[in-house]
């Protein structure tokens, strides 16, 4: 990445964050040298494409680890969300001594959200500052980008909340803290169904994102395995301006809700466009709605929609209101969304694995992750199965005024 790129990204991110400290990515350098692994034999690849390397064995004195986000581009506020969460995992941690005695810092790079970005990003977290695992990212395109470099160089990688099924089946040093598109298709299509009591649906896509193609495919499913009907499937492309043709389609085939599976900026563009053409029936989505920038861009026509999320502000659970207090205090007031939340979790996830695990042995980290049961997240319990994912409820909230009012719990 370039200089000016990151540093345009950190100042964005300490004025986004309510002037919250953003690691120096410069103090997070590690061994650069070409040595040579003992355990592979192989040495260091830095460069852009070839086959990955194994990580040097970890070298630091401290707890260093990587982070990689969109800081900037269409899904900034994810990457910058998720960042402060994991910001305020840490700083907990540290207050109460770090882990295995050290203090924990975090490296944080810039993807701009492309994912032709993120094999370089990774490449330096790994290569040049040798950090010890990695969390990331949030689009399920992104990780899938960055799964194979992070398993075959040996350095678990940690998604907060990249829900395609494929991500962590890229091997077994990648794992998740959120549920998983089956899981949430299935739910919407089930509360479509039974709620709301859709008998049509039709289904609004991005065409280039594994995320909504992901979910529009187990919505499908799951919506036609309880005797609904998918009248229409339609595509756009991230970055759409114009959505009048997919919208004509949608009105003429009638449904009764409409399931939009995508990010809130398209997502709020498609909104205020359907509602201007008199398309307006209820409106379904996903976690990749949860955005302060989709009430800013989709105001009064998204009221009324319904969306699956990781967890409700609103929660009246213990855990939840102090994590809502506590991330008011270190961000000017600013209620935490869903993406601070699973990003504070992600943290917590990796903090109590390098804990368990007792060293800094990457394996041995990887080994404690995959056993990790009952960790008491602020999104809910979560248990890792057998394929990496984490077991854990997720939250149906409708969209009302400027936040979301809490619909129901659904256990997997």
């Amino acid at each position: 990445m370039k200089n000016l790129m990151m540093g345009s990204a950190l100042a964005l991110m300490a004025t986004a964050l309510g002037g919250c400290k953003t690691p120096d990515a410069s103090t997070g350098a590690g061994n650069t040298g070409g040595k040579t692994n003992t355990s592979t034999g192989a040495s260091s690849n830095s460069g852009a494409s070839g086959k990955v390397s194994r990580a040097k064995p970890y070298s630091h004195d401290d707890i260093l680890l990587g982070e990689y986000a969109s800081l900037t581009g269409s899904e900034a506020t994810f990457g910058l969300s998720t960042h402060a969460g994991i910001l305020m995992a840490v700083a907990e941690a540290n207050a109460k001594g770090g882990v295995l005695g050290k203090k924990i810092r975090v490296q944080v790079e810039d993807d701009g959200g492309q994912t032709t970005q993120v094999p370089s990003v990774i490449r330096k977290l790994i290569d040049e500052a040798g950090v010890l695992a990695i969390l990331g990212e949030v689009a399920s395109s992104n990780s899938l980008a960055a799964a194979p470099i992070c398993q075959e160089a040996g350095v678990p990688m940690l998604s907060p909340s990249s829900t395609n099924p494929k991500v962590t089946q890229k091997g077994d040093y990648i794992f998740r803290s959120c549920f998983i598109d089956p899981f949430v298709g299935t739910a919407m299509a089930k509360f479509a169904r039974q709620n709301l009591k859709a008998k049509i649906a039709a289904i609004l896509v991005d065409g280039d994102s594994d995320y909504s193609k992901g979910l529009r495919d187990f919505f499908t499913q799951s919506f036609q395995a309880q005797g609904g009907k998918i009248a229409a499937t339609v595509e756009y492309v991230k970055g759409d301006t114009d959505f009048r043709a997919q919208l004509t389609k949608i009105k003429g085939a009638k449904p009764d809700v409409i399931f939009i599976p995508g990010y809130y900026t398209d997502v709020a563009n498609i909104a205020v466009q359907a509602r201007s053409s008199n398309v307006n029936q209820t409106l379904l989505g996903s976690d990749g709605w949860d955005s302060p920038d989709l009430f800013k861009i989709g105001k009064k026509a998204i009221q009324g929609s319904y969306i699956s999320n990781h967890y409700s502000p609103g929660s009246t659970d213990p855990r939840v209101v102090k994590f809502v207090a506590d991330y008011k205090k270190r961000n000017k007031g600013q209620t935490p969304d869903a993406l601070a939340a699973v990003g504070y979790d992600a943290a917590g996830v990796m903090i109590d694995a390098i804990r368990r695990a007792g060293s800094t042995d990457r394996g041995k980290i990887r080994d404690a992750l995959a056993t990790t049961k009952g960790f008491p997240g602020v999104t809910g319990t979560i248990t890792m199965d057998k394929d990496r994912n984490a077991q854990k409820p997720l939250t149906i909230l409708q969209i009302s005024g400027n936040g979301y009012k809490y619909v129901t719990t659904v256990k997997p």
